[in-house]
């Protein structure tokens, strides 16, 4: 957990003093691979909290869903219709959910301690 946590303050600082744009003709694939790979982290997290985290499959996923995600924009810009939409709506509701789990887990958890 504390390496964790070192990687993301240490993520947090290359991100600040490295700047990285990005022109808007991509926007729309970094933005679904963004919540893809955020939808894999509260995964994560949620699957440590209930003691079946695996690496493998964490890495995987996080890799994996976005370039789906992505790959799922570009097919539907050149196709003209816009796919990402799909995208938005299975990730979108997949880290909601996630992070309503993770948060009862924490109530219940203060809630026994009390």
């Amino acid at each position: 957990m504390l390496i964790a946590l070192f990687g993301i303050i240490l993520g947090v600082i290359v991100g600040l003093y490295i700047p990285v744009t990005f022109s808007l003709s991509y926007s729309t694939y970094m933005s679904v691979a963004i919540l893809a790979c955020m939808d894999s982290v509260f995964g994560g997290v949620r699957s440590s909290l209930e003691n079946k985290f695996n690496s493998g499959i964490f890495i995987s996923g996080f890799i994996g869903n976005a370039i789906l995600a992505a790959l799922l924009a570009y097919i539907g810009d050149k196709l003209g219709v816009p796919l990402y939409y799909a995208a938005i709506f299975a990730f979108g509701i997949r880290l909601f959910n996630n992070f309503a789990i993770i948060r009862r887990f924490f109530f219940n958890k203060q809630h026994l301690n009390n």
